[in-house]
């Protein structure tokens, strides 16, 4: 485990692998370095080619968190970690980390070299923006009362499990992993925005060259989204990896990361 520190003063660990040109991993909602999460497995795939960073984002594992909480710090982490890389990387994040890695790009210009998303989750169903609203407010109230575990619960019924499967969910191995950083859920909220419709206005502003990827079994509206994502940016191109859900299999998902960001893409 190696630290870097962040423009706030927040300490963020991370793990430094292989060897090659940068690359950042930004992880989703919970994710830590010490799950064997997608994210996780896929370090050492893409550590044959490239230098990877995995990272505890803040509030999270092993990296300390510093409050208020703002979008704009966890854009700094991602900068701390281009500095230790020497000015430059690549970066891709799954998920709500892939939320907060187009918003990196956005801010970072050509620090960030490329860009690469698989399934940051907006969607502009009304439904979806209501119930988002929704979640958002609840969130805060009961993060507000410390009751981790009831968010975390919220997060769950979000993402579509079923209330009465919450009891054996609790008995996850995970779960008191999971509940150890539940008040970081409100940053992934924040990153994912107010209703969490698709910003295709702010894709419009990715000015490096991008690649935006769902899976073919996954939710129908994260197709949706992706393509409007890709649209919106100006130097995008979109991928469906057959087969796959939102929990992608890092196997199928490295050589595509490995081509695309060794392609001359412009």
């Amino acid at each position: 485990m190696k630290k870097v520190q962040s423009a706030d003063g927040t300490i963020i660990a991370f793990d430094q692998l292989g060897k090659g040109p940068a690359i950042i991993l930004v992880g989703g909602a919970l994710e830590q370095r010490a799950m064997d999460s997608e994210t996780a497995q896929l370090a050492p795939l893409l550590a044959q080619h490239f230098t990877v960073f995995h990272y505890d984002r803040r509030g999270r594992g092993d990296s300390t968190d510093t409050q208020p909480y703002a979008v704009e710090r966890e854009i700094e982490d991602i900068e701390a970690f281009i500095t230790e890389a020497g000015g430059q990387a690549v970066v891709f994040g799954i998920s709500s980390g892939a939320a907060l890695a187009m918003e990196a790009a956005i801010k970072l210009g050509d620090k960030i070299k490329k860009l690469a998303m698989y399934e940051a989750p907006y969607n502009d169903d009304e439904a979806a923006r209501r119930a988002w609203k929704e979640y958002r407010k609840q969130l805060a109230e009961v993060l507000a009362q410390g009751r981790l575990g009831d968010a975390l619960a919220l997060f769950m019924m979000l993402t579509g499990m079923p209330a009465d499967h919450l009891d054996r969910v609790r008995q996850h191995p995970l779960w008191p992993m999971w509940e150890a950083v539940a008040t970081t859920l409100a940053y992934d909220a924040a990153v994912m925005g107010e209703d969490a419709s698709v910003p295709t206005e702010k894709a419009a502003s990715v000015a490096v060259p991008a690649l935006v990827m769902d899976g073919g079994a996954s939710y129908p509206f994260m197709h949706v989204t992706a393509l409007a994502l890709a649209k919106a940016m100006p130097h995008a191109e979109h991928r469906t990896l057959e087969g796959q859900t939102h929990e992608v299999a890092p196997q199928v998902l490295a050589p595509v990361l490995e081509e695309f960001f060794n392609s001359n893409a412009a």
